[in-house]
């Protein structure tokens, strides 16, 4: 007895139809007459041996700049790791505050979720810009600008995900006559650690990438001296200095998950 095997169904039309659509919603962005983004493609053929040399000078490091990256590469990790570690505390109460589980106050939470979206809303480069006019050039306002950027990002990620967990726990202590305070303290803030953690790791990852970019408005580190090497044309200089924040930044990822390992 043989059994009749279906048909595959076909699905390289529904395929086809959707690359269609994506390819014809990219022409349509592109076209200057109804709104879309102007793309110059003839200036980027007629320019592209300036670039093909430029990428020529890039693939040709000079090593012998190496030891001229090392103060700025450790003032850069100086702000990554202050900066980072500062919004780490600063994030645990605001955290707390701002999810539905661990503050059923709604006028408080959308008092602190307000300030939260606010701060994450200014980009870093404006945070910098600020702020190196009101402090100076240096390793203090991208050390701010730094504090700032980590405490919106874990504030929103930790909160969002301790209001689409389950809190039994909670409801349990609530039933027994606990205060809220009392249950942050002994019952949430043990259980989400872990996300904590995995934050506030994700933002000394980004901590060292950002700061490079920093620089260029003079808020210190490593990008300050990257944009110094940019405006002076010295691209096996740029080169050596971007193979150096690829290495720190792999290693730091490296590190950092090895102990989210540890942490799950």
């Amino acid at each position: 007895m043989t059994i009749a095997v279906p048909p595959r169904p076909r699905t390289w039309p529904r395929t086809l139809l959707v690359v269609a659509g994506f390819a014809a919603f990219t022409v349509l962005t592109c076209l200057p007459a109804i709104g879309g983004v102007e793309i110059d493609l003839a200036a980027i053929a007629k320019n592209w041996r300036n670039g093909a040399n430029k990428m020529l000078q890039l693939l040709q490091p000079d090593l012998g700049f190496l030891p001229r990256t090392v103060q700025p590469m450790l003032e850069t990790l100086q702000m990554a790791v202050v900066g980072a570690a500062a919004a780490a505390i600063v994030s645990v109460p605001l955290t707390l505050w701002a999810a539905r589980p661990t503050n059923p106050n709604g006028i408080a939470r959308g008092i602190v979720r307000a300030a939260i979206n606010i701060v994450r809303s200014v980009p870093d480069l404006v945070y910098a810009t600020i702020l190196v006019a009101l402090v100076g050039v240096g390793a203090l306002p991208g050390l701010l600008t730094l504090f700032l950027f980590d405490l919106g990002i874990v504030v929103k990620l930790v909160s969002e995900a301790i209001d689409s967990a389950d809190h039994p726990y909670l409801e349990a202590g609530h039933a027994a006559g606990a205060r809220q305070g009392q249950l942050n303290r002994a019952l949430a803030l043990p259980q989400s650690l872990p996300l904590f953690a995995n934050q506030w790791l994700y933002a000394l990852e980004l901590n060292v990438r950002i700061s490079a970019i920093l620089g260029i408005v003079g808020a210190g580190g490593i990008g300050r001296l990257l944009d110094e090497r940019f405006g002076f044309y010295a691209y096996d200089d740029v080169s050596v200095i971007i193979l150096e924040i690829l290495v720190v930044v792999i290693l730091i990822e490296l590190v950092s998950n090895q102990l989210r390992r540890r942490l799950t």
